[in-house]
Formats: C-alpha cells, structure tokens, sequence
C-alpha cells in the first residue's frame, strides 16, 4: 500500500503537468517553446500526450487493482468493528486505560445504569448493556463510527477515479486495435473508401476524436489518431458549420472564436442551430463537441510565378488549394517542379520599428515576423497583409518551404515584397527583399534580373555606364571591368566579387565595385524602360532619391538570390478564403465517473478529518451500601478535541457519585 501512494502521488505530479502542458498539440509548436534538445528529452515520456502514455496507464491499472485488493481485504474488517460495541470487554482491563475514572455512591447499580445511559443519549451515544451473573453491569457505547466509513470512501475514490480515467484514456480504442481486428489507416484515402476495419462502431463507448469541418460543409464522422494512422468514427449525428467568427487583438492574435453550427439527428429528421465556442460545448446524444481551434478549409490561392533563372521575366499564373499539390513547368527546357500549399494567413500584425538601411547580408535582412505575439502597447505593430506559404519540390527532389506577403510592406520607409524561406527549424525564415516598382509589382525588378543573364543587354548596360564615366571606347579597361562585375555579381552576388580575394583586400574592392554595379544596373534598367516605351526615371530631387533608394534596394536583393533555391518565386495575386473549425469531439462517460469519484473522496477525506471516533465503557458493581462505578473513554486521535470531551464526560460522571 505505501508502493500505492507513492504511484499516486506521481500520478498527481504527472496531472499537473498535463494540466499546465498543453496536449496534442503539432511538434512544431513544443520546438518553438523548449527548444530541440529539451523536446527530445522530454518526447521520451511522452509528456505530449501524458494521459494515453503506456506507463501512465499501467500505473493507473496498478493503483486500480491494489486498491481494490486492499478495500477488499479491509472493508468488511472495518465495518464489522464499526458496528461490534465491544460489550465483552473485562472490567479490569478499564484500569489500563490512560483515560479512565473511577467513582462510589449509594445508588443500585440499575439507578446508577439509568443515570448513564439518559446522559449517553444526551452526547448523542449508541451502546449496548451487558449484565453479569453477579448483578454487576457493563454499558458499551459508541459515536462517531462512520469514521471508518471515511477510509473506506477515500479508497474507493482512488479506485473509481482510476476506472473513469481509463475509460476516457485511449485504452478502449486500443483494445479494440490489439483485440477487435481494428487497423490504423495510415494512406491518404477518402473516408467512403475506409473499410470495415478501419471504422470504430457507431456505439463505441468511449472515444476522442477530431473533426474538421470547413463553413458550408456537413459530416458525420470524425477521426481519432492512433499511433502513426487514423480509425474512423461516426457520430450520431451531422454536423454542418454554418459560419465561423474569429476576433483579434491588435497584435494578431485570436481573442474569441467561434462557430455557428446546425446539428442534424438522422433518426428524426430534427434539426437545431447552435454556437459552439471555446469553454461552452455542444453536448447530444452523450457525445461533447469542444471548439478546439480553427484552420484553412481550402482556401484557393491565385499566384504569379516569376522565373528566377534565365532571361524570360514575364510571369505565368499558378493557381492551387490549400492543402493540395499542384505541378507546373518553369522554363522552355521543360523543368517541372511540384509545390504544395499548405497555410494561407490573412492576417499579418508584425513589428515594424524602422531598421538600418544599409546593404547587409541575407540573413540580416528579416522582416520582424517574430513580432505577432508582442503586447497590445507596442505602437509599431502593423498589419502587413495576407501570405501564403508553400512548399516546392524541386527535379531533383529537393524541397523547401518559403513564404511570401502579398502586398508590399514599408520597410525602412520604402515598399518591398518579402519573399522568405525556411533555412532550418533552428534559424526561421530568412526574407529577400524585392523593391516594389511604381505598379507596386515585382515586374520590374524581374526584368532587371532576367536582363542581367542577356550578354548583349549586360555589354550595352556596361558600355554606357564607361561612356559616362569619360571612357567610350568598346572593351576598354572600365567597360570590361564593369561588364565582368555584372556578371559575377548576376551569378554569385557579392561573393562573385570577392570569393577569390583575400580578406584584406575585400572591402577596398567592394568600395569600387558596389557604386560600380549600381550605376551600371541603373544603365540597364534605363535600356529596358526605353525598350518597354515607359516614362523616363528622373534622378532629381523627391523623384531621384525614390530612384536610389529602389536602385540600393535592387541590388541588395539581386546579390540574396543566389542564395534562394527556388527555380521560381510565386507571388499572391489573389485567394478565395475558406474558413474552418476543429472540434474535438468526445463520448467520455468516464467523466461522470470521476466526478463520482471525486463525490466519493469529499465524503472520504471530510468523514476522516472531522469524525472522530469515540468509545465509552462503564462498569457498575454492587457493593455494600451502594455501587461502584469504573468507566474508560478512547478515541483512534487522542487530540485537543478529545482531552477537552473526556474532562466533561468526566465531570458528569463524578457527579453522578453525589
């Protein structure tokens, strides 16, 4: 019984942890929050999902059958004492008792008896008279015998407690895994091509499971996870999301949600609307609908696709569904790539405090993307838009996540288009920052990229760039230098520059080289307006210092594509959002088990701490002229309490000698 308590109380150790810990929730989510190397420490219990974990479910079953074993045992020992009076015991053992008092007086035994027992009464005592063969007479009484019931209540508890709990664990659903016939599904199939053995019955008695429904859609079957697959389990009644409502805080963050519902019931045709929100459930037919969270209900996305390699630069519609894969050729020479959507967010609150201006590399230029959990205070949070982030699989099977803002965000007080990519789980995203043109697109940047890959327009660029420079003459020194940085600089950005020199000599070549590239990028960018038709750039006043400003930022972003891996880069155009909830959806009759349970250990731990019980025996001999009397009172807790009744009992039974 000790090795019991000590499992108990590590079950009570172990609740607190899945009552602080959030449950069941995505990997990525306890990465972000502990870190990689606590998550592999602490994957190894399985604090995850602490509840359905072998050793805590053995440890419930333990404490289920020794428990029981115990009450077994000692419940009818202790009942049968609660109920014996005692009334055989010897009077001479009254004079081992350290509570005890002994007194004389004239009255008969049967008066002195009479007297006893009306105060007996009074104090509320059950007892029990024996009467000797030598006219002597013992009164056996008793209070507070529901004492024993308390340790009786308080043990069950622990076993009832333990059943409910295991009922609403996933050990039902597993025995009918391990025993039942029951196979996980593990393939990607629609739920009417799920065979028998993948579906739990309509009556089982116990389960959780999730259920995600998009608005306009009705179901009547959710599914419950087990181990790496899913089983199916129907609902006894359709459930159809007639609108789901979200509000924010000024950080972006959810602060109420909630969905609009109807409910169906096949059997009668009856139908009922109702709102289901986080803390207030839906419950029919015994099974509960918690509103767990929320999530994209195939959201369809309209994208840009703009080739990153190559001089073609005009971009080609790609349109998808969150949640789904599509496949699209890049180039002329038929590369095919696969890329799958998988979040589209439509709001964006972000930490836009002004940052430095300055050329710097890849991974310093992030947008604050961090910021979307700072306090409702912070004054530089903005709401930047809607992004989509997707996941594209290269030919050779290489695949990245990235992520790219719809429309502009001012940074550093200049519009550009964040295009980011997930580096690893340790880093985050690091962004690219594409200067917006006066369309607010990325269309000229584009060109300017696919230009810097056309020999002809990158000789020309260079060409004009020396003639400005007092230098006319084709493949003289400063034109031929000028027309090889271009091109190093269009294949390995700045590293193309500098990868061969030695690290002192690197910042004296980026000083000539930087200026030398972005004079002769405004060159080419001058050669394609001229091209396209479009209005002449002015270099003056408000209209120049934007012109620099689009120039600077154009060339930081050309020296970070290189390290973007992405044949393409897919620009939001337009979506069709399509919400969605997820329930969680529960038969737990072990509930009211617990709450049973928890009556039980009340009653138990109240009944111990606050009845005492209280045994009384009085001996009445006949003697010369009278009686004596002997009594003795004990208790199982010889406290304050029971030192303070014993001095008034004693005081009542001295004057009974008067």
């Amino acid at each position: 019984m000790r090795f019991a308590v000590s499992l108990l109380m590590f079950i009570c150790v172990a609740s607190i942890i899945g009552t602080v810990l959030a449950q069941n929730q995505p990997m990525n989510i306890y990465v972000d929050q502990f870190g990689p190397f606590w998550v592999d420490v602490f994957d190894r219990f399985s604090i995850w999902t602490i509840y359905n974990t072998w050793w805590f479910l053995v440890i419930m079953g333990f404490l289920v059958v020794s428990t029981t074993v115990c009450v077994i045992r000692h419940a009818p020992k202790m009942l049968k004492d609660a109920r014996n009076f005692k009334e055989y015991v010897r009077g001479n053992s009254l004079r081992a008792f350290p509570h005890k008092v002994e007194v004389s007086n004239h009255n008969s035994p049967e008066k002195n008896a009479d007297d006893v027992q009306a105060w007996l009464k009074v104090k509320g005592y059950q007892y029990k008279v024996r009467k000797d063969a030598d006219g002597s007479l013992m009164l056996a009484a008793k209070k507070g015998s529901s004492n024993r019931l308390g340790y009786i209540f308080a043990h069950v508890a622990i076993v009832v407690i333990c059943i409910g709990g295991l009922m609403d664990s996933e050990l039902p659903t597993r025995l009918q895994v391990w025993l039942g016939g029951k196979k996980p599904i593990t393939e990607n199939i629609l739920i009417s091509e799920v065979p028998p053995e993948g579906r739990l019955p309509a009556a089982n008695p116990s389960f959780r499971a999730n259920l995600l429904v998009p608005e306009g859609v009705r179901t009547a079957t959710a599914v419950v996870n087990v181990d790496e697959g899913v089983l199916v389990q129907p609902m006894p009644f359709v459930l159809e999301l007639k609108r789901f409502l979200i509000e924010y805080y000024s950080t972006g963050m959810p602060s109420s949600f909630k969905s609009e519902v109807r409910i169906t019931d096949p059997d009668t045709g009856d139908s009922f609307d109702r709102v289901i929100e986080v803390n207030e459930p839906l419950r029919y037919k015994g099974v509960t609908v918690y509103q767990s969270g929320f999530d994209d209900g195939g959201s369809t996305v309209e994208l840009l696709a703009y080739p990153l390699h190559g001089t073609q630069s005009r971009p080609f519609p790609v349109s998808g569904k969150i949640g789904e894969s599509t496949r699209f050729v890049v180039d002329d020479a038929g590369t095919e790539v696969s890329v799958n959507f998988t979040e589209l967010r439509t709001i964006n609150v972000e930490d836009m405090r002004d940052g430095d201006p300055q050329p710097k590399a890849l991974a310093e230029h992030v947008a604050a993307v961090a910021g979307s959990a700072a306090g409702k205070r912070n004054e530089n949070l903005v709401n930047v838009g809607p992004s989509v982030h997707y996941k594209l699989t290269d030919s050779s099977g290489q695949a990245r996540e990235y992520t790219h803002y719809m429309a502009p965000v001012v940074l550093d007080g200049f519009p550009v288009f964040l295009a980011g990519m997930n580096v690893s789980p340790q880093v985050g995203f690091r962004y690219v920052r594409i200067p917006a043109d006066d369309q607010l697109s990325m269309q000229e940047f584009m060109r300017l990229r696919a230009a810097l890959e056309d020999p002809s327009l990158v000789r020309q660029a260079a060409l004009r760039f020396a003639e400005r420079n007092g230098d006319a003459a084709p493949n003289s020194l400063l034109h031929t230098a000028a027309q090889n940085a271009l091109t190093s600089f269009a294949r390995e950005g700045f590293n193309g520059l500098i990868g061969r020199v030695p690290e002192a000599e690197r910042e004296k070549i980026l000083g000539f080289t930087v200026p030398m590239i972005q004079l002769s990028l405004i060159e080419l960018r001058d050669i394609l307006r001229e091209r396209a038709g479009e209005k002449e750039i002015v270099y003056e006043g408000d209209e120049g210092v934007r012109a620099q400003q689009w120039t600077q930022l154009a060339v930081l972003a050309l020296a970070n594509l290189p390290e973007y891996p992405a044949p393409v880069m897919l620009g939001l155009r337009s979506f069709d959002h399509v919400q969605a909830s997820v329930f969680q959806v529960a038969r737990s009759p072990g509930m009211y088990i617990v709450y049973t349970g928890s009556l039980f250990l009340v009653i138990g731990v109240f009944t111990m701490f606050y009845v005492r019980d209280r045994r009384i025996w009085v001996w009445i001999r006949p003697q010369e002229g009278g009686s004596s009397m002997q009594a003795a009172m004990t208790s199982q807790r010889r406290n304050l309490d029971f030192n303070r009744e014993f001095d008034e009992f004693k005081q009542s039974f001295q004057r009974l000698s008067a």
